[in-house]
């Protein structure tokens, strides 16, 4: 108990940060529905907000190393509320996309102050229990987030400014802190040719993971609005895909550890691609609607951590911090295409044409992990490393999991 009080600031402050920054999203997405914006510039809202992400993951590590934690951490919350709160006054879709910008460089720079904080202050005993309270409190944080839909009014200054609020909150844990900050480290180098040797399926893998949730995550709203559900309903519709990955860990997690991993990742493509047909193929109403959530949340989300599991399979110890930055890389890349791409096919095939461009991304992940398990054999079981739950936040968080996947 003692030991999870010394960390309470750091995870209020996920928690703050993660419902302002979970919920902007969505509302985005059904606030540009009521003021006129095309689906293609919704969906370009979402991309630019995993830019802002991309940007500032690659950037943070710089900030923190000139002016150190604490002040890192301010600018990037004040960056995420001045984003937040300039929606409604400036009414346009590319100047929301700036914002949106704006808000991905807070989450990215906030979670690489907070990643590098808990990396200097654990030991190896408690590393693995406080990493994976960490996890969990991200996980729950942001399925809590998309719950905010059904109480913030679209297109209001009032539900843009609660946002803001909670992103300021998340100064006020680290700010009132007596807890020294930490010394600072150097911050791991991107290699995406890292990945690529290690395992071009795993980079092929992340990027068709970010095709799954990116674009439901930003263009859920505009789906769930299309086929007749209400905001409460969109809801919950996002919500049970968040928790249909967070129930999916534990099972993937058992089967990748026990098999080979290629197999799991063809498993989960079949059963993606099952979940996408059910969703686009039947009109089961809001009911069937928010099942199909569900499954397509327990069915897709695993992929990357499966996947990363695999990279890591074939890196040295060393290599891990890099690897992991790499992925999140690929990650980043698939993300920032997604949204965008996922709305133009809904502006000319229809709302359920995004379940068809998830499909094929994970029939083509499933053909290569066939192929790549010709090219060469699956790792010895005592060779590989365990399976770990990898958030996607930044950079940093390859150095937080890297003594969790060599613990056998």
């Amino acid at each position: 108990m003692r030991l999870l009080l010394g960390f309470s600031a750091l995870f209020l402050s996920v928690i703050l940060l993660q419902l302002s920054s979970g919920g902007v999203g969505p509302l985005d997405a059904l606030s540009g529905i009521a003021l006129g914006f095309t689906r293609a510039e919704i969906g370009m809202l979402g991309s630019a907000h995993f830019l802002g992400f991309f940007l500032g993951c690659w950037g943070a590590p710089r900030l923190l190393g000139r002016v150190g934690h604490a002040r890192a951490f301010s600018a990037f919350a004040a960056l995420g509320a001045i984003g937040l709160i300039s929606h409604m006054m400036v009414v346009h879709p590319w100047a929301w996309a700036l914002m949106r910008v704006a808000t991905g460089l807070c989450v990215a720079g906030a979670y690489t102050v907070i990643e590098g904080w808990l990396m200097a202050r654990l030991d190896n005993a408690d590393r693995g229990r406080v990493t994976g309270i960490y996890r969990g409190v991200d996980m729950g944080a942001s399925l809590v987030a998309q719950l905010l839909i059904g109480v913030l009014a679209p297109a209001s200054y009032i539900s843009y400014n609660i946002l803001a609020i909670l992103c300021c909150c998340a100064l006020l844990p680290l700010a009132m802190s007596r807890a020294p900050a930490p010394a600072l480290t150097q911050a791991p180098r991107l290699r995406p040719g890292l990945a690529l040797a290690a395992s071009p399926l795993a980079c092929f893998a992340v990027i068709v993971s970010a095709l799954s949730a990116a674009t439901f995550r930003m263009i859920g709203p505009l789906y769930g609005q299309e086929v007749g559900l209400q905001a409460g309903q969109i809801a919950g519709f996002l919500a049970l895909f968040v928790l249909g990955g967070a129930l999916a860990q534990y099972p993937a997690g058992w089967m990748a550890d026990r098999f080979d991993r290629r197999h799991v990742l063809v498993g989960l493509s079949a059963a993606s691609i099952l979940t996408c047909a059910t969703s686009a193929l039947t009109g089961g109403g809001a009911a069937g609607t928010l099942i199909n959530a569900f499954f397509f949340g327990l069915a897709t989300f695993p992929v990357y951590s499966v996947a990363a599991a695999h990279a890591h399979d074939f890196a040295r110890s060393e290599e891990r911090a890099e690897l992991s930055a790499a992925l999140l890389f690929f990650y980043a890349v698939g993300a920032i295409a997604a949204p965008y791409g996922a709305s133009l096919l809904m502006s000319a095939l229809g709302p359920r044409a995004i379940f068809g461009m998830v499909a094929a991304g994970h029939l083509a992940l499933l053909g290569y992990s066939l192929h790549r398990m010709r090219a060469r054999p699956a790792p010895a079981r005592e060779d590989r490393t365990s399976f770990v739950y990898a958030p996607r936040t930044t950079f940093v968080i390859g150095r937080l999991l890297r003594r969790a996947r060599e613990r056998r």
